[in-house]
């Protein structure tokens, strides 16, 4: 069975905004994120996201040809599956939407053969999967700033959800990168 791996980005307060990304990622740009970056991408061979995610993804990372950042052409390569009842074409190569039964959908993704299914930001996409059993892993780079505003990853009103703290470390400029397994107690 495959893993579902959520992957996010954000700020100390939990801001993941990718408009407002030149303030709390862009700065803290290292050798080591990057590097962490292409280890979890190199290490999936699927990629999940949320209508939205996949909006703000498919035409930058379409458009790279020389695998920019080490991972252009892993993204562009590998399955992509995007959740989505409103999307009515994926135009990103190798892109299928999952209509309907999400859950159900992601599912029968982690029953197929293969390595990893990175969940790419999508936090309404995770939030909808948190009370289930799929999400195996959560990675996250928390950036040394507080916003104090913008989009949040984790909003009121979401399941209690008990972590554990599998892998800390601390990267350049202060960036930290946290792996947590979820907790079988509730």
């Amino acid at each position: 069975m495959r893993r579902l791996v959520v992957k996010a980005w954000m700020s100390l307060d939990g801001v993941f905004d990718g408009d407002s990304m030149e303030q709390w990622f862009n700065p803290f740009q290292s050798e080591a994120r990057n590097a962490s970056i292409q280890e979890i991408t190199r290490d999936s061979d699927a990629i999940l996201l949320g209508r939205s995610s996949y909006e703000m993804l498919a035409p930058y990372w379409s458009a790279l040809h020389h695998n920019e950042m080490g991972i252009a052409d892993k993204l562009n390569e590998v399955p992509k599956y995007v959740a989505s009842n409103s999307l009515e074409k994926a135009d990103w190569h190798n892109t299928t939407i999952l209509k309907g039964d999400i859950v159900g959908a992601v599912r029968e993704l982690k029953q197929q053969a293969g390595q990893q299914i990175l969940l790419d930001g999508s936090a309404s996409l995770v939030h909808s999967l948190m009370e289930t059993d799929l999400i195996d892993e959560y990675v996250f780079w928390i950036h040394p700033i507080i916003m104090g505003s913008g989009k949040r990853f984790f909003q009121d009103g979401m399941p209690l959800t008990k972590l554990t703290l599998t892998q800390n470390r601390e990267l350049d400029l202060g960036v930290m990168l946290q792996h947590y397994k979820p907790s079988k107690e509730k």
